[in-house]
């Protein structure tokens, strides 16, 4: 996927999840995070980062011109935009990843009590993905998730029922930089996660990482990236 109207800026602080103060162009201006994650280890003073103009002309409702989207940690480019992710698969998908032969990506797909990022038929197999981003990074490797998340755990448990009733079940982990060694759960930060996903596996819950190439306006799933559970 690829962006418009990127800018350099630096990051001054983030008074909440929502937003954060940058300096552009010599002036300070407040922006939109697209991640409601921590960020903590991306997000520091004078860390330099890119910002889109979000063209608030256009959309008067918005209360901030620019969208927080990628921060450079050293010499890595991480981009931070959490709707990326899924887009990033689809885009992988129908250009042959994981899938062959699809007729069908439905996407926000209802099952049961349970709404999946992402129904898809291919060549009579019937699958259920969901689908997240990994920002976190520490001596590279890739972890997740950043903070606790029990939605991300009640994922897997319903990727586990899926697959129970004979659907192919994925749990598809995009990793929005590029130059790591492996993923793994954060198990310091959400040891129940990482149980939910060694449980998920057992049961026959496909678990696949792939990282991204992330330039200055684009995002693009790159290679595959072994889990270690």
């Amino acid at each position: 996927m690829t962006y418009e109207n990127i800018r350099r800026a630096v990051f001054i602080d983030r008074p909440n999840r929502f937003i954060a103060h940058i300096e552009l162009d010599g002036k300070k201006e407040v922006c939109h995070v697209k991640n409601t994650g921590r960020c903590r280890e991306l997000l520091i003073p004078g860390a330099a980062v890119l910002v889109q103009d979000a063209g608030v002309t256009d959309k008067p409702l918005r209360k901030t011109v620019y969208d927080l989207i990628a921060v450079w940690k050293g010499n890595r480019l991480v981009n931070i935009d959490s709707s990326a992710p899924n887009k990033v698969f689809a885009e992988w998908v129908r250009g042959g990843g994981v899938f062959r032969d699809i007729s069908l990506i439905q996407p926000e797909y209802r099952y049961g009590g349970s709404r999946f990022d992402f129904y898809i038929e291919a060549g009579g197999r019937r699958a259920l993905v969901e689908v997240k981003g990994v920002t976190l990074e520490e001596d590279g490797v890739a972890r997740f998730p950043d903070a606790p998340t029990e939605r991300g755990v009640r994922h897997l448990l319903e990727l586990k029922s899926a697959a129970a009733d004979g659907y192919e079940a994925y749990a598809v982990f995009i990793i929005q930089m590029k130059g790591v060694r492996h993923m793994e759960p954060n198990w310091a930060t959400h040891p129940a996660f990482g149980e939910a996903l060694r449980d998920a596996k057992a049961a026959g819950v496909n678990i696949l990482a792939v990282d991204c190439t992330v330039t200055e306006n684009s995002i693009t799933a790159a290679d595959p990236v072994k889990v270690r559970l």
